[in-house]
Parts: structure tokens; sequence; C-alpha cells
């Protein structure tokens, strides 16, 4: 389960490697569904995380694959003339950017747990302090 804080960081960072270089962009956007494209990105990118999540790979096969399996075969626009969306073209950025989040993320916690044991000598006194991160 993904939390909504977390959905949003992979929110905040689509759109630097990904609708930056969508062609069906809707000016204004993104977000581009309140201005009438429905993004495949925007439907369904909790899924598209899972899909993402789901695979550990040097080539991107297995992750459109996961793409296709998680995320298109429950897509509501399979039916419609916006299939297929622009997101089956730019897997592998969203790919990007998703595993960007996450070692973001993985970087953020590392150096918590390494700033958790650190030493301050005060004269002739060590102090072990603790470092508090919210993650």
């Amino acid at each position: 389960m993904i939390t909504s804080a977390e959905l949003d960081e992979y929110t905040d960072e689509i759109p630097w490697h990904v609708c930056s270089r969508c062609i069906e962009r809707v000016p204004g956007g993104p977000p581009c569904a309140p201005l009438g494209k429905r993004c495949g990105i925007e439907l369904h990118l909790e899924q598209l995380v899972h899909a993402v999540h789901a695979v550990h790979n040097q080539a991107i096969d297995p992750y459109v694959d996961s793409f296709h399996d998680k995320v298109c075969a429950n897509c509501a626009n399979r039916v419609t003339n916006q299939c297929p969306c622009p997101l089956e073209p730019l897997i592998l950025l969203a790919v990007e950017a998703i595993e960007t989040v996450d070692e973001r993320r993985r970087d953020t916690h590392d150096g918590c747990s390494i700033g958790s044991r650190m030493k301050t000598q005060v004269g002739d006194e060590v102090i072990l302090g603790r470092a508090f991160c919210s993650i």
C-alpha cells in the first residue's frame, strides 16, 4: 500500500521526467485531466508504481509487460479512442521517475540510519547522539 504522501512524491517527480516530453500534453498541463485529456499516469499512478516495483531488471521489456498486465488491463481508456495513451511510448521515462523517487527515499533513510549514531567529542568525553528523521 502506498501512502498519499508517497504518492505525492511520485506525482511531483513524474512531470519532470515524463510529462515534459509528452507529445499529447495539453497546453497548461499537467495535470491534463481537468483540461479534458485523460492521462494514464493521472488515472493510474498508484498501479503504475506497483507495476514498476514488481520488476527488478536491467531490460525495459519486463517493465512494459508489467505495465500492460497491471495498468492497461484495468484501464477504462482501453475501449476508447484514447488508447493507447501517451504513457505507452514514455514508459521508460516513467520507470526512471519512479526509481528516482525510490532512490531518493533510500538515500534519505540511509542518511538517517548513519546519523543515528553520531559521536561528538566534548573535551575528554564522547557523547553519543541521535538524529531523528521523518520518512
